[in-house]
């Protein structure tokens, strides 16, 4: 059976999609997050996190700008699904750039502003299946997708500091961890950040001097492979670590983004 895996796509699909699905034949799509373009949210976390090491005041960012940011990541986000949905069923996780309904209502409140709810949306398009930590068999395989998470093993790496982050990170760290036991034995891991120390060093020429050389992958993930060896594990998450590598009896592929990807016959 053949399938196609995109990388983080960030609002932009390989050259001839509509070829490569017919050509190879393939069944199903799946992708590993982060879906819609960014740049615009990336400027304004990039630089907020600059701000924060160099010890300058907080930037406020004006309604306009965070609208017209998540009007970015929405609107391309539901043209790439719909796009694929024709050609083929689709299997996705969410990665840290999508934020879920709950998120978007909260912020709207917060600041007063009408965003346009993605998720509720993307339910609306045929085909297309949000496989947010639970089990999806295709045919005979299992396909598992584990929603983008902190990990404590990021704020261990990455020296964050932030109460509410660390915070965070210790509740979707145990989170992770169940929603994997339960999994057990599965053909196919869909996840957004790779294992740790696979496939994950940040050397991207945008990211944060102060994160570079650094690992950003999941701990979490990595005992999980270990134990239960599924047959692939497909992630993206750092673009820059895009490659494949084996744990066992595991193969796992950092697809990479913006257009990435590759086709598998899966038995």
């Amino acid at each position: 059976m053949k399938i196609l895996i995109l990388g983080d796509p960030h609002g932009k699909l390989p050259k001839n999609i509509n070829a490569i699905v017919k050509e190879n034949k393939v069944e199903l799509i799946l992708i590993t997050g982060d879906l819609g373009k960014c740049d615009l949210a990336r400027k304004q976390d990039i630089g907020d996190i600059k701000r924060e090491k160099q010890n300058l005041p907080e930037k406020i960012h004006s309604k306009k700008e965070i609208k017209k940011a998540w009007i970015e990541i929405y609107n391309s986000s539901i043209k790439i699904l719909k796009q694929l949905s024709k050609l083929a069923p689709i299997y996705f996780i969410k990665g840290n750039v999508e934020l879920q309904d709950k998120e978007i209502k909260k912020k709207s409140q917060e600041l007063k502003i009408k965003f346009p709810l993605l998720f509720s949306a993307i339910r609306k398009i045929p085909n297309v299946f949000y496989l947010n930590n639970k089990i999806k068999k295709f045919k005979n395989l299992r396909i598992a997708g584990l929603e983008h998470f902190l990990d404590n093993s990021w704020i261990k790496e990455f020296k964050e500091k932030d109460f509410e982050t660390i915070f965070r990170a210790k509740i979707n760290t145990l989170h992770a961890k169940k929603v994997l036991q339960k999994f057990g034995k599965i053909d196919i891991l869909l996840c957004h950040a790779p294992p740790y120390k696979i496939l994950d060093k940040v050397t991207s020429s945008y990211a944060p001097k102060h994160w570079k050389g650094k690992h950003a992958g999941s701990k979490v993930i990595l005992d999980y492979i270990k134990k239960k060896q599924p047959k692939y594990v497909f992630c993206g998450h750092i673009h820059e670590g895009k490659g494949k590598a084996q744990i066992g009896k595991t193969t796992i592929y950092n697809i990479g983004s913006c257009g990435d990807y590759i086709v598998l016959d899966i038995k």
